[in-house]
């Protein structure tokens, strides 16, 4: 049910965005109990397009910047969410990029506000079975 956005600052191969996405996809099985075949990701590289600050936070950015936005459906914790942020950045890490330049940002929608074909709203009246104990 994620669908992920994901922003790179420079061009990278096929395969490094290929392995950039498959670590954001690990994350969200391993960390929030994603089903590994319920995956939906837009990766593209933003160039002069993507503004960032260098040093926000006092973290040292440079333009490997890899910027992750997932939008999922309500109702993870804050440890869930904790465990999301690290397994990205450890993910991502052991493909090359620094943790200092993986941003991640969760937006958080209602079960109902999502159609994943047929013109339906699957989970309005019920939740997906892997969610279904937090309903």
């Amino acid at each position: 049910m994620p669908l992920v956005h994901i922003s790179l600052k420079r061009e990278r191969s096929g395969a490094e965005r290929r392995a950039i996405a498959d670590a954001v996809h690990a994350a969200l099985v391993s960390a929030l109990g994603v089903p590994p075949d319920d995956r939906f990701q837009i990766v593209s590289s933003r160039f002069d397009d993507v503004f960032y600050d260098p040093g926000f936070l006092g973290i040292a950015r440079g333009d490997d910047l890899v910027i992750v936005q997932v939008h999922l459906s309500s109702g993870r914790s804050v440890a869930q969410k904790k465990a999301l942020f690290a397994a990205v950045a450890e993910g991502l890490g052991q493909r090359g990029v620094r943790p200092e330049d993986v941003f991640v940002n969760l937006v958080e929608t209602a079960r109902e506000n999502w159609s994943f074909g047929h013109g339906l709203a699957q989970y309005a009246d019920a939740p997906p079975p892997h969610l279904a104990a937090t309903a």
